[in-house]
C-alpha cells in the first residue's frame, strides 16, 4: 500500500510556500480537491456560491453532490466589484464560495481587495472561501499570502497546468490545519497511489526549469495579447496560460477557418455571456506563430512585426 497520509509529497509541496505539511491536502487532480471540499463543508440544505462565467466544474461537482447552487453574474467586463461580490455571499450566505483566480475561461486574475471583500463577508457567514489557482503560478499574484490559521480561506492547485502534468492527474490544497484534517476524514483510504506520489516528488526537482518555461509562455502570452488587438479582436487580460478574444468577424467562422488550416482553438460561444468568444491556449513560439499567420489570413488583415510569423521566428526564440 502507498503512504496513506503521502507525508513526504505533502512536505515537499509545502516547502514550496513556507508551509507545513499538516496544511497541505493532495488529491488525484484538483477536481478530486474540489469534490472532498464539497463533501465536507457542504451538503443537502447548504448552498455554494460562484461567479459566473467561470471554471464549469465548480457548479457541476456542487449539483452532483446534493448542493444547492447560486450563481451571480460578473460585470459585462467579466470582473467583479468588491462590494457587490461581498453582497451576494451576505445574501445567499453559501457554505461553501468559489471564487477562480485566473478566472477560467476569462484569465482575468482577481484583485487582493476582491479575495479579501469576499473573504470577510465568508468569514460572517460561516463560510468557506475556496480560490481556485489552477493557473496560479502564470499570474503576478496569488491568494496564498492571504492563508492563515484562523481564516476560512484555502486555494486549490495542480500539477496539470505549470509542470505539463495533466495525465498525472495531481492536484492538492494548502489551508488551515483544522481544515485539512476534516478533509482527511472524508477522503477514501490509500486514495493517491505510491506512483502518483513518486511523479509529484520528481516534479519538484525540477523548479527552476518550471519557472523557467512559465516565464517563456508569460512573454509569449503577452506577443498574443498584442497582436489580437493589432488585428481588431477584442481580448480581455490574461494570468494564465490562455487568452480569450472576442474577433471582428463572426467566432464560428473564425474557429473553422482556423480548423481548416490545422489549428485549432477552443470555441466558448456556448459559455454564459461569452457569445463569439474563442480561447487560444499559448504555446510554443511557432505555434504561437502559426496561430496568428492563420488568423490573420482568416480575417485578410497583415500579422503586425511584432508578433512574427511561424517562418520568420528562429527555434531560438521558441519556449
Amino acid at each position: 500500500y502507498p503512504d496513506r497520509a503521502a507525508t513526504e509529497l505533502r512536505t515537499a509541496v509545502g516547502a514550496l510556500y513556507g508551509l507545513a505539511a499538516e496544511k497541505v491536502f493532495c488529491a488525484n487532480g484538483s477536481n478530486e480537491v474540489l469534490q472532498t471540499i464539497l463533501l465536507t463543508f457542504a451538503g443537502p440544505g447548504r448552498r455554494v456560491l460562484t461567479f459566473e462565467p467561470t471554471y464549469a466544474l465548480h457548479g457541476h461537482l456542487s449539483r452532483i453532490t446534493a448542493k444547492e447552487v447560486g450563481s451571480v453574474d460578473r460585470a459585462e467586463d467579466f470582473r467583479l466589484d468588491p462590494a457587490d461580490a461581498a453582497d451576494a455571499v451576505r445574501r445567499v450566505r453559501p457554505a461553501v464560495t468559489f471564487l477562480c483566480s485566473p478566472n477560467n475561461p476569462t484569465g482575468l486574475v482577481e484583485p487582493a481587495e476582491t479575495t479579501e471583500a469576499v473573504l470577510d463577508a465568508v468569514a460572517e457567514v460561516g463560510g468557506l472561501l475556496v480560490v481556485d489557482e489552477a493557473y496560479g503560478e502564470f499570474a503576478p499574484s496569488s491568494a496564498v499570502e492571504l492563508l492563515a490559521e484562523e481564516r476560512p480561506l484555502v486555494v486549490t492547485k495542480t500539477y496539470s497546468k505549470t509542470w505539463a502534468m495533466a495525465a498525472a492527474r495531481l492536484g492538492y490544497l494548502l489551508g488551515p490545519t483544522w481544515l485539512v484534517e476534516k478533509l482527511e476524514l472524508v477522503v477514501l483510504p490509500y486514495h493517491l497511489d505510491a506512483l502518483k506520489q513518486a511523479a509529484g516528488l520528481a516534479a519538484l526537482d525540477f523548479v527552476d526549469e518550471m519557472n523557467a518555461r512559465v516565464a517563456a509562455i508569460v512573454e509569449e502570452r503577452g506577443r498574443i495579447e498584442a497582436a489580437l488587438r493589432h488585428l481588431g479582436a477584442e481580448v480581455w487580460p490574461s494570468g494564465a496560460n490562455f487568452v480569450l478574444f472576442r474577433p471582428p468577424v463572426p467566432g464560428d467562422r473564425v474557429w473553422h477557418g482556423l480548423v481548416e488550416r490545422s489549428v485549432l482553438v477552443r470555441n466558448t460561444a456556448s459559455w454564459n455571456h461569452l457569445d463569439g468568444c474563442l480561447r487560444v491556449t499559448v504555446g510554443t513560439g511557432e505555434e504561437n506563430g502559426r496561430f496568428l499567420d492563420a488568423l490573420a489570413d482568416i480575417l485578410g488583415r497583415p500579422v503586425p512585426p511584432a508578433a512574427g510569423s511561424a517562418s520568420q521566428r528562429s527555434p531560438q526564440e521558441d519556449p
